[in-house]
């Protein structure tokens, strides 16, 4: 049936199966929105959606919206590395699973794609204030019931996290997403769980990055390379991502960038805005 269907509408109802899978619902007021059509129309897709997927929705009169079902399937395929990359950037259309335009730009694979059906179910819980049970492999402790109230995916350019509340440590941590092997959304999440008592998350820290002191014979070119103004470049960073951020781009953290490596084209000016920072045993030559 899909196959009779022209590309507007095939849209639509994308757009339809993208909020059922990572919302959970969604109003007809939604898509009327979205595409600036009228009501009939918009009632004439979710139609079509209900005949195309009869189990993936039901539509609850005292709410006025419709809900996923515990036999929700979806219509469309919606691409992982894609949908994260819009998620990351709070685009809420499910476009990329009818045919994007494509453009002729590669970017390096991703060795760890995370499963889309947990990404789901944990923006779920995120966008409804909800607490979730996994099942979590850790490096340390192998495998084991977790409760965790998430509050944001975080792309930390290698692997893909979650960054939530830990019931069992009572602090906010990072969770990478491959390692959850299932999640099942439960109770209305505390005051004190939720992301505006995540401190690390909150805060936010300066850091000047400047061409490596050693390692680079012409720095004019590293300066062009990062967009550098004055020779410098000042980012506002959260603190819980600032080790993410330093490893990624092998920023020297050494006090007076002793690091050595054609890697090593940057260089932190300012280490000390670093004090009471978390996780930066990853950030290179960092020391405390």
């Amino acid at each position: 049936m899909l196959g009779n269907l022209g590309f507007a509408q095939k849209q639509r109802l994308a757009y339809i199966d993208f909020c059922l899978l990572f919302k959970g619902a969604i109003y007809r007021q939604d898509l009327i929105n979205r595409f600036e059509i009228g009501l009939s129309a918009g009632s004439r897709d979710f139609s079509i959606y209900k005949n195309l997927a009869p189990n993936n929705l039901r539509y609850g009169a005292r709410e006025k919206r419709y809900f996923q079902t515990p036999d929700f399937k979806p219509v469309f395929k919606h691409d992982a590395r894609r949908t994260l990359i819009k998620l990351a950037n709070d685009i809420s259309d499910g476009f990329d699973a009818i045919g994007d335009i494509h453009f002729p730009v590669e970017a390096p694979s991703s060795l760890n794609l995370p499963n889309i059906f947990i990404v789901a179910r944990l923006v779920q819980a995120m966008l409804n204030g909800k607490a979730v049970s996994v099942i979590y492999t850790s490096l340390s402790s192998g495998s084991g019931a977790r409760e965790l109230v998430p509050h944001a995916i975080v792309d930390n350019g290698l692997r893909w996290h979650v960054r939530a509340h830990d019931r069992k440590s009572q602090s906010f941590r990072d969770f990478v997403l491959t390692r959850i092997s299932k999640v099942t959304i439960k109770d209305t999440a505390e005051s004190n769980e939720r992301a505006h008592k995540d401190e690390e998350w909150k805060r936010l820290i300066p850091l000047q990055l400047v061409p490596h002191p050693k390692n680079i014979e012409h720095p004019k070119a590293i300066q062009l390379d990062y967009g550098m103004e004055s020779g410098q470049l000042l980012l506002n960073v959260r603190a819980a991502m600032a080790g993410y951020l330093l490893r990624r781009w092998n920023v020297d953290c050494t006090e007076r960038g002793t690091l050595k490596g054609a890697e090593y084209q940057l260089w932190l000016q300012n280490r000390f805005t670093l004090r009471d920072v978390n996780n930066l045993a990853i950030a290179p030559g960092y020391k405390d």
